[in-house]
C-alpha cells in the first residue's frame, strides 16, 4: 500500500456568523506561513458562510467543504440545498451521514448512500460518516453496527478518490470521552477490511479513513499515531483557528 495522503477537516456543524470569516483567514496565514503540507486541510461551514468562504480561499490550500446535501439536482425541496449547488458555491466535499443528521433527522444508510452518490454526481468527494451509539458500544455490537453502516451507506461504486470514511463514536462526540488508541486501531483495521468486499481491495487499500470524536491539540498526537487513521473530523475544535492549526501541526510532526 503506498502512502496515504492524509486530510484533517473542520466541521463547524450549525456555528459561524459572517465574522467567523476571520478564523478561516487566520487558519490559511498560519497553513501558508508553514512549510508545505503533507496533509489535505479542509472547512466545513454551515451553508450560509460557503460561498463566501470559498470565495476568500480560492487559489488557497485550504480546502472547503459542505455539511449535507440533498440527494436531487434541483426540485420543489424547499429548505434543502442540492450537491450542484454546493459545488457551484465553490464546495470540494460534503459530508453525508454525519451522526447528528442520522439522529436528529432519522437519515437511514439508504439514504446517506443516495446523497453520497448525488456527491460524485456533482464533482464532490463525499464524507461518509459512521459509528456505533454508546448503548451499541455497552452491549458489544460496535463492528456489528459499523459493518451494517459501511454496507448500507457506502456506494458499490466507491473510489478511494471519490470517498472519505469518517467513523466516530456517537458518545465520544463533544463529550470528551475518546475510545482508546487500541479500540481504534480496531475499528480502522476493521473498517480496511471490510471495505474490501465494497469497493475492492485496491479501492479499501487507498481510502482515506478519519478518525471523529473529541478530536483536540492535546490528543491529537496519540490518536492521529493510530494505524489506520488518515486524518481526523473535528469539530468544535475547529471553530478557532488557534486551535485547528495545532492539530494540523500535530500531523505535520508525524508525516516529516
Amino acid at each position: 500500500m503506498t502512502a496515504i495522503r492524509p486530510l484533517v477537516a473542520g466541521n463547524w456543524k450549525m456555528n459561524g456568523l459572517k465574522s467567523a470569516l476571520g478564523e478561516a483567514q487566520a487558519l490559511y496565514e498560519s497553513l501558508a506561513a508553514a512549510d508545505p503540507l503533507p496533509m489535505d486541510v479542509m472547512l466545513c461551514p454551515p451553508s450560509t458562510l460557503l460561498m463566501a468562504m470559498a470565495s476568500a480561499l480560492n487559489d488557497t490550500e485550504l480546502l472547503v467543504g459542505a455539511q449535507d446535501c440533498h440527494t436531487e439536482p434541483s426540485g420543489a425541496h424547499t429548505g434543502d440545498i442540492s450537491a450542484e449547488m454546493l459545488a457551484d458555491a465553490g464546495a470540494r466535499a460534503v459530508i453525508v451521514g454525519h451522526s447528528e443528521r442520522r439522529a436528529e433527522h432519522g437519515e437511514s444508510d439508504a439514504l446517506v448512500s443516495a446523497k453520497a452518490v448525488a456527491a460524485y454526481r456533482a464533482g464532490l468527494t463525499a464524507i461518509v460518516c459512521i459509528g456505533e451509539t454508546e448503548s451499541e458500544r455497552k452491549q458489544g455490537r460496535t463492528l456489528d453496527r459499523v459493518a451494517s453502516q459501511l454496507q448500507g451507506s457506502v456506494p458499490e461504486h466507491a473510489t478511494a478518490a471519490s470517498t472519505v470514511i469518517a467513523y466516530e463514536p456517537v458518545w465520544a462526540i463533544g463529550t470528551g470521552l475518546t475510545p482508546t488508541p487500541v479500540d481504534i486501531a480496531e475499528v480502522h483495521g476493521f473498517i480496511r477490511e471490510r471495505l474490501s468486499s465494497i469497493v475492492g481491495s485496491a479501492g479499501a487499500a487507498q481510502m482515506r479513513l478519519l478518525y471523529g470524536g473529541s478530536v483536540k491539540p492535546d490528543n491529537a498526537a496519540e490518536l492521529m499515531a493510530v494505524t489506520n487513521v488518515n486524518g481526523a473530523l473535528v469539530g468544535g475544535a475547529s471553530l478557532k483557528a488557534d486551535d485547528l492549526f495545532a492539530i494540523v501541526s500535530v500531523y505535520r510532526a508525524l508525516t516529516a
